[in-house]
């Protein structure tokens, strides 16, 4: 199994990577800047400051000479201390404020006037008032008071770059305040995929290794004068492990490698996509030689001109346009490729797989039969496989699956293995596994008898038509327990893998989708709805043959209906040919059904004698099954 990308740092950040080297980490800066904070700070501290001294006003009052020389005279004094003409003192009973002053006061602070001949000092003496050395009135320190108004300050400046924080983090999507993202970084410890980790693609391993050559050789070309495509386009169905072919590459040059999906630069607002182009790019060239990979790019590499658009298709336009001038820029000296994966590649945009940008087109095909093998051996290196497990007999019953396909049948089969206790997979965990991927799982259902006895002749028609049909796949399995959205399930898989398809044997699987109605016809002289799926095989097969693969003489060796699903149905054809296909659909199709029945009816006796050995088995192997009906195998085993 190969080891998965490392993930993003942030949102903003709409790659991945690995291989690049780690930067040095980023200077964080004060937010709203070093100016903004001296000034709130010192605000804060004025402020402070003048409502301290507002308190301490009103703890120890001012009071008049005279106030205080009757205080003396009434003998409620109790201390003093005197600096200069200053004077502080202490009552010994609380007195009310002179002047209509509200409130009381016993600590005082007064000032004697430089004319005053009383003798303040005698009458002092007569009292028996106390002269301090210390101030009455205890002042704070200048630390103290420096503590007391710093607190409210770092709190308010705490709270105001919590604030600052939370802000920037909610605009950080916006394309003006967002932050740049920061340089990807590699998990030194993840093993880079190589060749070794891809198998079944060999021929694409090929058109690759001028890539790997390159990044690893560049001067060699430099001297020849030949030029890197500026990017590879590697185009194929889902799963058959494009995205893995584009890490392998980078693994096998050891260069630095930067993988994103198209729709994750996407934003609503128009531009953000370009900027993130654009960083992306900024960052491969770098760390050059590196590689660039960006997947499902059909998201924003359609056609462009398809009428005004506003919102996402002008962000999409955009993102796109700026991939094109980043790629158009590129020089051989940089050495920077760019790999994309896509499966709708007849939708891209002509200036995207033009010369000197996609110039190369390597399609990723489904594993033939010894790449099935070879991946299967991959997916199950680390599983352990009990000695009947032959993995060249399960790529022989798995035609047109994936490499991704064949890792889910790989882990499947050990998820069985597990429920049953097993320390090792068994051919059966795999058999089973392979029934539940192809034929869906499992339903405890339980049916009228008659309702069973139908479906047994109905996937009894389905697999009898399969063994007299010359050509028709082999028949490998006949259930009739409900499995998935099915109430019987006939698997027919060819011996050997098929590129194209004649008319007799695209006649031969009609005739065998539609055996199971006509078995019902035929025995019951009913039709249900469990032809559903089936009908749907017919229709698209007949489609086919009449509308694209000219199969038909009366409508022509031409194509009425585009390859397509998406495009409207009926826009790529005039409605006289159109009225001919459907005509030339329905004539195959009663042609296909007619000789159905007559199969079926003139082998009446195999469809009753499979019929009862599938009521009596419930499933039946392909061996049990040809012997069941009577039926010698047509085809070999390749």
């Amino acid at each position: 199994m190969s080891n998965p990308v490392p993930p993003r740092q942030t949102p903003d950040q709409p790659w991945r990577s690995e291989g690049a080297p780690e930067p040095p980490p980023p200077r964080k800066k004060m937010p709203g800047g070093w100016g903004g904070l001296i000034l709130t700070a010192l605000v804060v501290y004025l402020v402070t400051n003048l409502i301290l001294s507002f308190f301490n006003d009103g703890d120890e009052p001012t009071v008049s000479y005279t106030e205080f020389s009757k205080q003396v005279q009434a003998n409620n004094v109790s201390k003093i201390y005197s600096k200069g003409d200053a004077i502080q003192g202490q009552l010994k009973k609380e007195a009310e404020l002179p002047d209509g002053g509200k409130g009381k006061y016993t600590k005082f602070t007064t000032q004697r006037p430089a004319f005053a001949d009383d003798d303040l000092w005698a009458q002092l003496t007569k009292d028996d008032v106390t002269v301090t050395a210390t101030p009455v009135v205890e002042e704070r320190s200048f630390l103290s008071n420096l503590l007391i108004s710093l607190a409210p300050m770092l709190l308010l400046v705490f709270l105001w770059i919590f604030i600052a924080r939370r802000m920037g983090a909610a605009m950080g999507g916006g394309a003006l305040n967002r932050k740049p993202p920061p340089k990807p970084v590699e998990l030194e410890s993840d093993k880079r995929t190589t060749f070794e980790d891809v198998a079944g693609i060999d021929e694409v391993e090929g058109e690759l290794n001028d890539v790997v050559d390159f990044l690893k050789n560049p001067d060699s070309y430099r001297r020849m004068g030949a030029k890197m495509p500026g990017g590879v386009l590697l185009a194929g169905p889902p799963g058959t492990g494009k995205t893995l072919l584009a890490r392998a590459v980078a693994g096998e040059a050891g260069v630095p490698f930067f993988s994103a999906s198209a729709s994750e630069f996407i934003e609503m607002i128009v531009g953000v996509g370009a900027s993130r182009v654009r960083e992306l790019f900024a960052e491969a060239r770098k760390v050059a030689p590196a590689i660039v990979f960006i997947d499902e790019i059909d998201t924003i590499g359609r056609a462009r001109g398809g009428g005004s658009g506003m919102g996402g298709h002008d962000e999409r336009e955009q993102t796109l346009n700026q991939i094109l001038t980043e790629m158009d820029g590129f020089s051989g000296s940089e050495g920077v490729v760019v790999l994309a994966a896509t499966n709708r590649v007849d939708v891209l945009d002509p200036a995207l797989t033009r010369p000197g940008r996609f110039d190369r087109v390597v399609t990723v095909s489904p594993p033939d039969r010894g790449g099935r093998e070879a991946i299967l051996k991959i997916h199950t290196r680390k599983i352990p496989l009990a000695a009947d497990v032959d993995l060249a007999q399960i790529a022989r019953t798995t035609p047109g699956m994936t490499g991704a396909e064949l890792a889910n049948l790989a882990n499947e089969g050990a998820l069985l293995a597990v429920k049953r206790k097993q320390s090792e997979v068994t051919q059966a965990d795999l058999s089973d596994a392979l029934e539940k991927v192809q034929l869906g799982a499992e339903r405890p259902l339980v049916m009228p008898e008659e309702e069973r006895r139908r479906t047994a002749y109905h996937e009894s028609g389905h697999a009898l038509l399969g063994m007299l049909q010359p050509g028709a796949d082999p028949v490998r399995k006949i259930t009739i327990v409900p499995r998935g959205r099915a109430l019987g399930v006939t698997l027919s898989t060819p011996d050997a893998d098929k590129y194209a398809y004649t008319e007799e044997y695209l006649r031969g699987r009609i005739i065998g989708a539609l055996g199971g109605m006509a078995a019902e016809q035929v025995v019951f002289g009913v039709i249900t709805t469990g032809a559903e799926s089936d009908l749907e095989q017919v229709t698209n097969m007949a489609r086919g043959m009449v509308g694209r693969w000219g199969m038909s003489e009366k409508v022509g060796r031409l194509t009425a209906i585009p390859n397509d699903a998406q495009q409207a149905y009926g826009l790529s054809a005039a409605p006289a040919t159109l009225d001919a296909v459907d005509a030339e659909m329905r004539r195959i199709v009663d042609e296909c059904y007619e000789r159905a029945c007559g199969l079926l009816r003139e082998h009446r006796g195999k469809l009753d004698a499979l019929s009862e050995a599938l009521l009596e088995n419930e499933t039946l192997e392909e061996e049990a099954a040809y012997r069941a009906a009577g039926v010698t195998r047509l085809t070999k085993e390749a």
